[in-house]
């Protein structure tokens, strides 16, 4: 074979057959790519502007601390509960077992707090930097038993997600799903030492000193358990990989807030509160009434300037040691108190942007402190609509988050942990309800307890039977039509109060209701065109 055969490149021709055994597999994981992701892969990420600078925004602004607590509030500081998935079901002993364990679980995932104020304060730090971290440690047998919320949010660095996938279990209505996922790194430097974490739900062993996937130390023994990387989750608004927070399109009206802020409190604490000046017209200053002004300028500021006045001693011109009658200084008294601020300065800027803010966090002025234009009707409406679009969503969130992520290991089949929320029902409307309700007879004893008992905070059972879950106008009726029942009397005005409960009926296409009750009256109306009206 010549040199020229041995360099010239070898084509090989491969026929796919329809028969071929190896069937086109599609791909299970995202294959997108993104420009930063490939450029930074495998690097640490340092966020796109400074955290520090937004705790800083939120310390100094007047109206992003009220928004943070009413999240932190209202969203998590009801408390978790538990529920069954299904409420109609009764309860088995495997299911009040289940229940027992999932308390326990919730419980004690952190012994410092409540763990209801652990996802407060998630919520706070989420808020405050548009991202927040959950530390989550295993028992041995690879469950959650505890969490723990990083505050020192900004010393905490991520990677993009990495490559290779890898295959992850997830339980689902009692069976086990296989996904792949790419995961995270995390590292966290403080004070020139580093701690590596690993992604939450990583089948991977990392070693927290160093950050790299291994199940054995440098002496190739299994790896030490004080070395083991726990793992971090992360909540983050928004899609960017450090979160943004929603408050981002304010950030210069909330620093424009803060710079007028100081402002009125630099013209308070170094403003000139003078409020007029005598001047004497007709001689020269003395050189001590000179010396006393500059030294009123100069030292006398803030408070102890406050109502003083300036006197302005004049001497001869010729230096005679009167003055003639026709050349007596005339005596002047200049008003200084319209040059005086008279209240803070720019109020609309600070008003505009202080309903901008909160404009962010979609939330009314009932949930900040300003309550001066509200009355029972608007604060009612405020906190309906504000319960329906912000706080359920962001509830429900975090609550699948517990259930779907934390908690899945376990496996719970009847049981789901949910955040508690106020109840914002209003008595006027739910009287109104049952009164419409109970004319219509629609209201059943047991139903009537319930709504007593929920309202008054009592926990009350039905009553045995089943006539505490028939409606009250349903059980007048039955008696009527029963021929053992005790007699009663047949009255025009029984007829006509029956006749309106059939208008009632007929109006809400309550059609049985409507033919049953019509065969009431008509034998109710026999009884009265017959021999008595006693049956």
């Amino acid at each position: 074979m010549s040199d020229e055969q041995k360099a010239a490149p070898r084509v090989s021709v491969h026929i796919v057959k329809a028969s071929d055994p190896q069937p086109v597999i599609k791909a299970e994981n995202p294959t997108a790519l993104d420009t930063q992701e490939a450029r930074n892969a495998g690097e640490f990420v340092t966020p796109p502007y400074p955290l520090l600078g937004l705790k800083n925004l939120v310390d100094n602004s007047n109206i992003l601390p009220q928004c943070i607590t009413s999240y932190k509030c209202n969203i998590a500081g009801f408390g978790i509960g538990l529920r069954y998935k299904v409420e109609d079901d009764k309860e088995t002993t495997e299911m009040k077992a289940e229940w027992d364990r999932a308390q326990e679980i919730i419980d004690l995932l952190n012994l410092d707090m409540d763990t209801k104020e652990v996802f407060e304060d998630l919520i706070e730090g989420r808020e405050t930097y548009g991202i927040a971290y959950l530390e989550v440690m295993r028992n041995p047998a690879g469950e959650v038993n505890q969490i723990s919320y990083i505050r020192d949010i900004p010393s905490v660095e991520k990677t993009y997600p990495l490559d290779p996938p890898q295959m992850v279990d997830y339980l689902y209505n009692g069976k086990t799903i296989k996904r792949p996922r790419r995961f995270c790194k995390y590292r966290q430097q403080v004070g020139g030492r580093t701690v590596y974490f690993k992604e939450f739900g990583d089948p991977r062993m990392m070693d927290s000193r160093s950050g790299v996937y291994t199940e054995t130390g440098p002496d190739n023994e299994a790896l030490p358990v004080q070395y083991q990387a726990n793992e971090i989750i992360d909540f983050a608004i928004s899609t960017d990989l450090y979160g943004k927070v929603r408050w981002i399109g304010q950030i210069i009206g909330i620093d424009g807030s803060s710079a007028a802020e100081r402002l009125n409190n630099n013209y308070f604490r170094e403003g000139r509160h003078t409020p007029l000046m005598i001047c004497v017209n007709g001689g020269t200053l003395t050189e001590d009434s000179y010396a006393k002004l500059r030294e009123y300028m100069n030292d006398i500021k803030g408070e102890k300037g406050q109502h003083a006045f300036l006197v302005l001693e004049v001497e001869n011109t010729d230096n005679r040691a009167e003055f003639e009658e026709g050349q007596k200084p005339a005596i002047e008294v200049k008003d200084l108190a319209s040059i005086l601020q008279k209240d803070e300065l720019f109020q609309d800027y600070l008003e505009n942007s202080r309903k901008r803010v909160q404009s962010s966090f979609r939330l009314p002025d009932l949930y900040t402190g300003f309550t001066t234009d509200f009355n029972r009707a608007t604060a009612q409406t405020a906190m309906e609509v504000t319960e329906k679009q912000v706080f359920q969503p962001e509830r429900k969130s975090l609550a699948w988050a517990i259930n779907n992520r934390l908690l899945n290991g376990y496996g719970f089949r009847y049981v789901e942990a949910y955040f508690l929320e106020p109840d914002i029902s209003n008595p006027d409307d739910l009287f109104k309800i049952l009164t419409v309700a109970e004319r219509a007879g629609g209201l059943s004893p047991n139903k009537a307890r319930a709504v007593v008992g929920e309202a008054l905070g009592d926990k009350v059972e039905n009553y045995e039977g089943d006539w505490g879950d028939t409606p009250i106008a349903a059980k007048d009726l039955i008696a009527a039509m029963d021929p053992q029942a005790p007699s009663v009397s047949v009255t025009p005005g029984l007829i006509d109060q029956l006749s309106g409960q059939i208008q009632k009926a007929a109006a809400n296409r309550e059609d049985e209701v409507v033919a049953v009750m019509k065969q009431v009256r008509s034998l109710l109306v026999k009884m009265q065109e017959g021999e008595g009206n006693e049956v």
